[in-house]
């Protein structure tokens, strides 16, 4: 299988893990905060870009024209397909990133992701918070799931996204040796909580008044909310003049 790239973040081929570390193995939780610079861009996704792109690590692209959709793959609630679906209609290519467990339970799923067109990403065998682990244990993390979905899918994944959003110095210069580059996101909302889903209205103006260029954005397909109004979200992203 040809890896697929993504035109607004340079692509990386995985490789074995085989760095000594002396990086500095501080859990630090990720988050994008509310302040923005004068481009609508959250102050702590520049921050961040700029701290840690020497790890190839990042919360913005380099595309200030696009923006990138990604979606957080742990469990399926039943709302992927319709987002598939609408991904297809609209021409959009998204990063989808995968739990070991999603990988294991939703071939069907991962293939159409894949015959579609769209990124698939790592998102952690076992959703383990890498600096929690010790620096074997987070190659494992790493390199279990990107063995299986190559045996099992024929894709090499090249893009990482730190479990819980949780990372350090180490984890970033792991998934950096791995061969990967590590994603976070410059947007994103309470998604997540299935029994507390934001109004359409309002989760649909929230993020386009979000919009910047560069945007990562972050969702997840469990969100009831999300499945219906991504196809006026990309919409609305479009009207604003971004490439999605």
């Amino acid at each position: 299988m040809k890896i697929i790239s993504c035109a607004a973040i340079l692509t990386a081929a995985a490789m074995p893990c085989t760095a000594v570390y002396a990086a500095d193995n501080t859990k630090k939780g990720y988050g994008q905060g509310t302040a923005v610079d004068e481009k609508n861009r959250p102050l702590g996704a520049v921050e961040f870009n700029s701290r840690y792109g020497g790890l190839d690590a990042f919360a913005l692209s380099g595309d200030s024209s696009r923006i990138i959709i990604t979606f957080d793959q742990g469990y399926e609630n039943g709302y992927t397909s319709k987002i598939l679906d609408t991904l297809k209609e609209k021409d959009v290519q998204a990063i989808f990133f995968l739990t070991g467990s999603y990988a294991r339970t939703e071939h069907e799923l991962v293939k159409r992701m894949i015959d579609e067109g769209h990124i698939i990403g790592n998102h952690g065998m076992t959703h383990a918070s890498l600096p929690t682990l010790s620096e074997e244990n987070e190659k494992e993390e790493i390199m279990s799931l990107h063995s299986y979905v190559l045996d099992n899918y024929g894709y090499e994944m090249q893009y990482f996204r730190c479990p819980c959003g949780e990372y350090s110095e180490r984890a970033l210069e792991t998934a950096k040796d791995c061969g990967y580059r590590t994603i976070f996101w410059s947007s994103a909302y309470v998604d997540w909580k299935t029994d507390a889903q934001p109004l359409p209205a309002d989760g649909l103006k929230k993020l386009s008044d979000a919009a910047h260029g560069g945007e990562i954005l972050l969702l997840h397909s469990v969100s009831a909310t999300n499945a219906e109004i991504l196809g006026d979200l990309i919409d609305s992203f479009r009207a604003k003049g971004y490439k999605v």
